[in-house]
C-alpha cells in the first residue's frame, strides 16, 4: 500500500476534525462545509487504505505516529504482537528487539 506524505495526512486529520467540530454551529455555508467533511472523509479513507472514517482517522493517527517516531512504533507493534501489552504478561517482561 502506498502510504501518505505525514504532513498531508496531518493536514487532513486536523481539517476534518476542525469541520465536525464546528458541526452544531448554525451559520451560512453550512452545506459547503458538510460536503468539505465528506471530501475529506473520502480523501482519508483513499489515503488509508479504510472504509469508514471512524477507522480513517485511528488509522491517520498510528501513521503519523509511526513517521514520528519509527523505532517507537515497532517496538510498539512488538510488544502488541508478543501480547505483552496485558499487565499481567507483561510485569516482570522485557521486550528485546
Amino acid at each position: 500500500m502506498l502510504m501518505p506524505h505525514p504532513a498531508m495526512l496531518r493536514r487532513l486529520v486536523e481539517e476534518y476534525e476542525a469541520l465536525v467540530a464546528h458541526d452544531g454551529d448554525v451559520e451560512a455555508g453550512t452545506g459547503r462545509r458538510d460536503l468539505r467533511a465528506q471530501d475529506l472523509a473520502y480523501t482519508l479513507c483513499v489515503s488509508t487504505g479504510t472504509r469508514e472514517v471512524g477507522q480513517a482517522l485511528e488509522t491517520a493517527r498510528h501513521m503519523l505516529a509511526a513517521a514520528h517516531d519509527p523505532f517507537a512504533a515497532q517496538v510498539k507493534r512488538r510488544v502488541i504482537t508478543a501480547g505483552l501489552d496485558e499487565p499481567s504478561r507483561a510485569q516482570g517482561q522485557a521486550v528485546v528487539g
